[in-house]
């Protein structure tokens, strides 16, 4: 989970495993990673949380690094701009997996990999599979990171401690257990804005949205798994608008698209808004579905995303060790949590129509990018997407979780130059009106400023883009801020086969 630090967001990192545990120095020729893998200092045992026996047999640190040498060394995408750092030099796994990366920037001056992280494999196997975690069930927005900061809620999860508290869309946090948030010290912020553990209290005073009195709650952690979509009908005149708040890609998520787009296609709505601005990512293989549920039969056959590797492996998955092939619209459910083979429903659009902001990420990007290969148009109100082109496979080893980036995606015209983000007027997002976030309204809201802007352009498409919302009037009303979200909600992911490598 990103935190608040004194100036800058804090991140997360990544690992995976190896052969004989007698291996005490550095070899001079690396082997391939499966004489590594699983070779672990600590070994599990038991079963994992699928009911398999954990792989690991016994090794130590060094093991475990030369399977990340080695892993690195054949799939990262940029392995050649990975420095050549003696593992020796480092105590353990997380430190020497930070350095494994590259170093360059893109066009506009960012690092071009800031997603190179890892979990424990626990706490991931939990979030990738319901997206639980200990929460109040809200999401934040940081619009200042450096003092004087200010964080707001982006949305609240209905049914939540969050939610039963009174805490809305742009509740304002002033201060936790007695810290202000303005200046205070980041880690008792850290502690309180993003709880780690379950039953544990903080007291946070808070500004409602439209209130000049702040109040003070007080929150206590649970176990709560997200919902990932929530789906509507507008009132009218906009009843045949189908409007679908999209959080996550995880595997949850796949029944809450099938059932919104059942709903518009009952309903026989006509146009659809997808709101992904708070959309970081996860599982590519739903952004395909989705991909699919709105182009519909005119998408099959056809190119979603092709998956380019390193020029170590041109033509075949290094991980699956099968040809690479386009990646197709998918027109079944995957089993993520609709039975696999499911026919999926879907509405035969050729237009549809997407909120964005700069959490925008990855699959989220796939899902923009793969309609408009297809000739679907896609019309984008927002900001600038954060510009994640690329994806990986999770690589557990010896209980850690690395994530590195092994794969750029490209859509059926072979578009996928999007380091820098899609903005409207860009291929992806031929069409659309840059605007600024608006916390003065609910998501969903057809007078929330993103929204209104794409049922405006849904009512007379020749409409030009609406003026800026004067800041002055309500600096809550257009300003763009920082999703803070696990790591892992900020990319594109493929499941990982089993075994994890080739052995």
């Amino acid at each position: 989970m990103n935190r608040l630090a004194s100036s800058v967001l804090l991140v997360v990192a990544i690992a995976a495993c190896g052969g004989d545990d007698d291996i005490t120095t550095v070899p001079s020729e690396i082997l391939p990673a499966s004489t590594y893998v699983n070779r672990c200092e600590a070994p599990r045992t038991g079963k994992d949380a699928n009911g398999d026996t954990f792989p690991d047999k016994s090794g130590n640190l060094l093991t475990e690094q030369l399977f990340l040498r080695s892993w690195i060394d054949d799939t990262y995408l940029w392995y050649s701009e990975v420095p050549h750092a003696n593992p020796k030099m480092f105590d353990n796994t997380d430190d020497y997996f930070r350095i494994l990366k590259t170093g360059a920037k893109t066009a506009s001056g960012k690092l071009k990999d800031q997603f190179h992280f890892t979990y424990t494999t626990e706490e991931w196997v939990a979030l990738s599979q319901g997206g639980v975690e200990a929460s109040y069930g809200l999401t934040w927005s940081l619009l200042a990171s450096a003092p004087p900061r200010k964080i707001v809620v982006a949305y609240v999860q209905k049914g939540s401690v969050a939610d039963m508290a009174g805490i809305t869309r742009g509740t304002e946090g002033i201060s936790v257990d007695g810290t202000n948030v303005v200046d205070g010290d980041p880690d008792k912020l850290n502690a309180g804005l993003f709880p780690t553990e379950v039953n544990v209290e903080h007291s946070l005073v808070v500004l409602d949205r439209g209130a000049t009195t702040p109040r003070t709650v007080t929150l206590k952690a649970s176990s709560i798994a997200s919902t990932p979509v929530t789906s509507m009908l507008l009132p009218a005149p906009y009843d045949k608008v189908g409007y679908m708040q999209f959080n996550d890609h995880i595997q949850t998520a796949e029944k809450g698209l099938v059932d919104a787009i059942t709903s518009f296609k009952a309903a026989g709505v006509t146009d659809v808004v997808i709101d992904l601005r708070y959309n970081g990512g996860g599982y590519l293989a739903i952004a395909g579905e989705l991909g699919y549920m709105i182009a519909g039969t005119a998408s099959t056959g056809k190119t979603f995303d092709k998956i380019q590797f390193n020029d170590k492996h041109p033509t075949t998955d290094p991980v699956t060790g099968a040809p690479l092939t386009p990646e197709g619209f998918i027109s079944t459910a995957q089993g993520f949590s609709v039975p696999t083979g499911t026919a999926l429903p879907h509405l035969d659009l050729t237009r549809v129509f997407v909120l964005t902001g700069p959490g925008t990420c990855s699959a989220s990007e796939a899902v923009m990018n793969g309609l408009a290969g297809v000739d679907v148009q896609v019309v984008q109100f927002g900001t600038t997407t954060c510009g994640k082109p690329y994806g990986f496979y999770p690589q557990d080893n010896c209980g850690t979780t690395y994530f590195a980036i092994q794969f750029q995606g490209v859509n059926a015209k072979g578009f996928g130059d999007y380091a820098d983000g899609i903005t409207p007027g860009m291929p992806a997002g031929a069409l659309g009106c840059v605007i600024a976030d608006d916390f003065t309204h609910e998501l969903g809201d057809p007078a929330e400023a993103r929204l209104a802007a794409a049922l405006r352009y849904i009512s007379d498409p020749t409409t030009a883009c609406p003026a800026a919302v004067a800041r002055s009037s309500n600096p809550l009303a257009a300003i763009d801020g920082e999703v803070l979200k696990p790591t892992w909600l900020q990319n594109a992911i493929l499941r990982q086969p089993k075994p994890s490598l080739p052995q």
